[in-house]
């Protein structure tokens, strides 16, 4: 017996979660992730989301948003988020999200490239703590099928048309899986890269078909490098110093523990200028110090940060951090409209697999949250109001074809990483700088 979905979605970070929240319920709703269902990068995000505070702020918030990006931004992508971010914090809180507060109003905090203080947060684990709140509402809808370990391996498609997609269990098992919309919400591509911030099997799988059918893609060169990482000669995920660390008054310094630059500049600009002191001491590292705030209040602030750091033997109320950049966010990927919409039919993308042009050339702090959730709701909105049955499903899709997985992650890899380097070439013919945040 076949298995089919009104609508299927592909990942289980808070894209996807907030998409099928926003479906209706009287929609068939299956939810595949590649891995547990907490191992989202969604999970991982420490510092904030954006909002807007009140209308006073917009045009600040729409050029810091800008500035970072380099002024490559899709300025109608930009208008939506912010516009419609009051909206999407009414609705997390809606769904049990806890914000940091005082005197019953919630807080705000500064991070890097920002003008104000416009983020709102959960101590250091903003992400865990949305990603948590929305899956379990999501848990609780009868509508909604959750599929763990299984991945995406193929698109099933027809002229320019997704009927659904081909998935592989964790033993081996490939089967179809029909769908009349199709919602990508597979994260970033952090596990193409040795230093990443990014779970390992975020691998760019949504990106690979996407370049395989010939879906239109947009800037997959554009590829964020996070100035702060926990510097550590252990292989695997590198742990992030959230933005925020620094938004509230941490100090990078040099090896002579002097502090060598503003460490509130865009992420793509304090990256070259840490990797330029790097270049200039001959380092493997800077210093991130927080030991001028008093104990209290970094255990508090940062209690996530300051355990984990004390599990390679740093208390962080005395010493200072080891730091370095690592590849951290794609503000490329599958090219979609304002409502998320693919160049296929019935195929959206929403996340950081997606590009809709919000973040531009680099991506501003506490953006990701809030881009990922406003575009996801769009899409359901849209899936909702154009809802309607496709013909001409496929009915032969040779599974077969498929029993070679070692060999199609391989070769979706070298497709993911030819194109950037691709695109990369494009842009230097064209004299054009390229941008890595």
């Amino acid at each position: 017996m076949l298995e089919s979905a009104d609508v299927v979605i592909i990942g289980t970070g808070v894209a996807g979660l907030y998409c099928a929240l926003n479906l209706p319920e009287d929609k068939r709703i299956i939810i595949i992730t590649k891995s547990s269902l907490e191992k989202s990068d969604s999970y991982l995000a420490q510092g904030g989301i954006c909002v807007l505070k009140d209308e006073q702020d917009y045009d600040s918030f729409f050029q810091d948003t800008l500035r970072a990006g380099h002024y490559e931004n899709n300025m109608d992508s930009v208008q939506q988020m912010i516009r419609k971010s009051p909206e999407v914090i009414h609705d997390l809180i809606r769904h049990g999200v806890e914000f940091e507060q005082r005197d019953g109003k919630v807080l705000y905090t500064k991070e890097g490239a920002h003008s104000t203080e416009r983020i709102l947060y959960h101590k250091d684990i903003t992400g865990q703590e949305i990603t948590k709140k929305l899956l379990e509402q999501v848990k609780k809808k009868r509508n909604v099928v959750l599929m763990e370990y299984t991945q995406m391996i193929d698109l099933i498609c027809y002229k320019n048309c997704c009927f659904g997609v081909i998935t592989r269990s964790k033993d081996g098992v490939v089967k179809r899986l029909d769908a009349t919309y199709t919602v990508l919400a597979t994260g970033g591509i952090g596990g193409l890269y040795e230093d990443s911030t990014n779970y390992s099997h975020l691998t760019g799988d949504s990106l690979a078909l996407a370049i395989k059918h010939d879906v239109a893609i947009k800037n997959i060169d554009y590829i964020q490098i996070h100035p702060t990482t926990l510097y550590s000669v252990k292989p695997g995920r590198r742990f992030l110093i959230s933005e925020s660390v620094r938004g509230e008054g941490a100090y990078l310094l040099n090896e002579k523990r002097q502090r060598f630059v503003d460490e509130l500049l865009p992420r793509d600009v304090l990256t070259r200028k840490i990797y330029q002191q790097m270049q200039y001491e001959h380092s493997q590292h800077v210093w991130l110090s927080l030991v001028h705030f008093e104990s209290n209040r970094i255990i508090n602030r940062f209690p996530n940060i300051y355990k984990r750091c004390l599990e390679d033997g740093i208390d962080i109320t005395k010493e200072c951090i080891p730091v370095t950049p690592a590849q951290h966010y794609f503000m490329g990927g599958i090219e979609v409209n304002l409502q998320s919409k693919t160049s296929m039919e019935h195929l959206y993308a929403v996340g950081e697999t997606s590009c809709n042009g919000v973040h531009g050339a680099n991506r501003l702090a506490s953006n990701s949250l809030l881009e990922s959730l406003v575009f996801a709701k769009e899409a359901a909105l849209h899936i909702t109001n154009t809802f309607h049955k496709t013909n001409h499903i496929p009915m032969n899709v040779a599974l077969a074809d498929y029993e070679n997985f070692e060999c199609m992650q391989r070769n979706n890899k070298e497709l993911i990483l030819r194109e950037i380097e691709r695109m990369k070439q494009s842009e230097q013919r064209n004299n054009i700088k390229i941008k890595c945040g």
